[in-house]
């Protein structure tokens, strides 16, 4: 193997998180020198022999091999995890396959908020929601103490809406509405069982291809008045925190997820985010501090309750929002419903005029 590509593993060891920088500072030296880095790693580090071709062939540990499946492919990769297609052999099925990262395993607070999520996943049951049907551990090499965790869950043809938005689409109002009420149903579920979601956003929706959806992640999800999975203060992202969140430190409910939520709709029907900021602590300051103002919310021809959604969605006054999903799910039902009876006529010079049904 030549030394180019001996550098390039030392470089995903290190990125994978198997070594450490000074580790691989150590023997480049030696790598340079023309000595094959599979011996080096044996010799220095005390590497077996099974580990050094494990890693040679799945990429530095990047192409997971898990007892009993298939990897077929990969679908994403988010901070802490892989998710990839995989074919259970027993059965042929095929599922997605949730992988914690080699660094995230060897930190514990994150090792136990994916385990976690993964039980919480597994205990609840709607169409709306990804399914998940348990999380596990293989050994990496056989007798090594090396252990990889994934989940299984539901496998989901589609895209999220963030992946749709950055293509430079977003959703006309009606379509965006219906999103928002799926979204709504579930959450109105997870209420229910005392958990609230706190990571609403567009990125962990998934937009099936029968056009339906379904939320996809609980990493910052918290039962009552419990801490989050996640032990980051002000969790959640960052663009979507409400301001009770933001400030840190608040135990988030129900109306929090309304506000991000509202976050969401306003990105769908205008194509950016109402807030954005410099950097984390200038995205919070305005989550806390700036009213709302759009002005494309009012040139490009929305619904007056389309306005009132999102205002009340995002009041700052916790105490304003909608105080629950129902009312919100009635609201948005009956705005849906209007829509087929909007008056397109067209007055002389002035083009369709969209008149919402008076309520």
């Amino acid at each position: 193997m030549s030394s180019s590509e001996d550098v390039q593993f030392l470089a995903k060891l290190v990125h994978r998180g198997h070594l450490s920088q000074e580790d691989a500072k150590s023997v480049f030296p030696a790598l340079q020198g023309g000595e094959a880095l599979d011996e080096l790693l044996q010799e220095r580090f005390d590497w077996p022999d099974a580990e050094v071709a494990r890693l040679r062939r799945t990429d530095a540990g990047e192409i997971p091999e898990i007892p009993g499946y298939e990897i077929l492919g990969k679908l994403g990769t988010g901070g802490t995890a892989d998710v990839w297609r995989a074919r259970e052999k027993k059965t042929g099925k095929t599922f997605a396959l949730k992988v914690l990262q080699r660094a995230s395993t060897l930190h514990k607070p994150t090792l136990k908020a994916f385990v976690a999520e993964a039980k919480m996943l597994g205990s609840l049951s709607h169409l709306g929601l990804v399914g998940c049907s348990g999380v596990a551990k293989y050994e990496l090499v056989a007798d090594s103490g090396k252990f990889a965790y994934f989940s299984k869950l539901e496998l989901i043809d589609g895209a999220t809406l963030q992946e749709i938005l950055d293509e430079g689409r977003p959703f006309p109002e009606s379509d965006a509405l219906q999103i928002v009420l799926e979204v709504a149903e579930v959450l109105k579920y997870l209420a229910g069982e005392a958990i609230v979601h706190r990571d609403v956003k567009p990125g962990n929706v998934m937009f099936t291809a029968e056009r339906k959806v379904k939320l996809i992640d609980l990493g910052f999800a918290a039962e009552g008045g419990a801490p989050a999975l996640s032990d980051d203060s002000a969790s959640g992202t960052k663009e979507y925190l409400s301001p009770e969140q933001a400030r840190g430190g608040a135990i988030a409910d129900e109306r929090s997820d309304i506000y991000s939520l509202g976050v969401t709709l306003f990105q769908l029907v205008i194509g950016r985010l109402p807030f954005e900021g410099e950097d984390d602590q200038d995205m919070l300051r305005k989550q806390i501090m700036e009213r709302l103002s759009s002005p494309e919310l009012k040139s490009q021809g929305f619904s007056p309750h389309l306005h009132y959604f999102i205002e009340k969605m995002m009041a700052k006054e916790i105490e304003v929002r909608y105080q629950g999903f129902e009312q919100l799910i009635t609201d948005v039902k009956e705005q849906l419903a209007g829509f087929d009876s909007l008056d397109y006529s067209k007055p002389s010079g002035k083009g369709p005029v969209r008149r919402p049904r008076r309520r």
